[in-house]
């Protein structure tokens, strides 16, 4: 005797057959952007925006507010680029459901969840010890509440980070296959 699934059960699969057909129109995107060299290029600039963003969150309130809106549009601006960018180049390893993955990806997502969760942990001491310190300044919570903000983006990259820089180049005859798929 077999049921019929749930309307939830088929709600669910649908949902994850629209990802996954979203995720092979975005494996055609950027196809010359695939290597390990650009993906590494994007993981400097995104660390390189993550950076600027937390010396924006140190400088509030101190420095003209220029100079924190520099730092801190800067670094949203283009950080939000190259995360958005190494996403995409990463597929779904970074961002998909389990279900749609093969087991190189799984292991892949495994190490890279498990490392952007104690990074996250690590930051938000941080950030912690920073608004201890702080405490007593003028501005000193709307100060903290600003490096919490960035520590909180910076640790959300850090799966893409270790992705971009780690994975190695896709095979060519792998993409071209998934294409024929299509």
């Amino acid at each position: 005797m077999t049921e019929q699934p749930g309307r939830l059960a088929a709600y669910w699969e649908r949902q994850l057959d629209k990802l996954d057909e979203k995720e092979r129109r975005r494996a055609r995107q950027l196809p010359g952007w695939r290597t390990r060299k650009h993906r590494r290029t994007l993981v400097v600039v995104l660390v390189l925006a993550d950076l600027a963003l937390i010396a924006g969150a140190a400088r509030f309130k101190v420095t003209p507010d220029w100079l924190f809106a520099v730092f801190w549009l800067s670094g949203l601006v283009v950080g939000g680029f190259a995360f958005i960018t190494l996403r995409v180049l990463t597929g779904r390893i970074n961002a998909g459901f389990s279900r749609l993955l093969d087991e190189r990806e799984r292991e892949w997502r495994h190490r890279v969840t498990y490392i952007g969760y104690q990074t996250l942990s690590y930051l938000m001491v941080i950030a912690l010890v920073y608004g201890l310190i702080i405490a007593n300044t003028e501005d000193g919570g709307v100060r903290g509440a600003m490096m919490l903000s960035a520590l909180l983006v910076t640790g959300t990259t850090i799966s893409s980070i270790v992705l971009g820089w780690s994975l190695p180049d896709d095979d060519p005859e792998d993409f071209e296959e998934g294409m024929d798929h299509a």
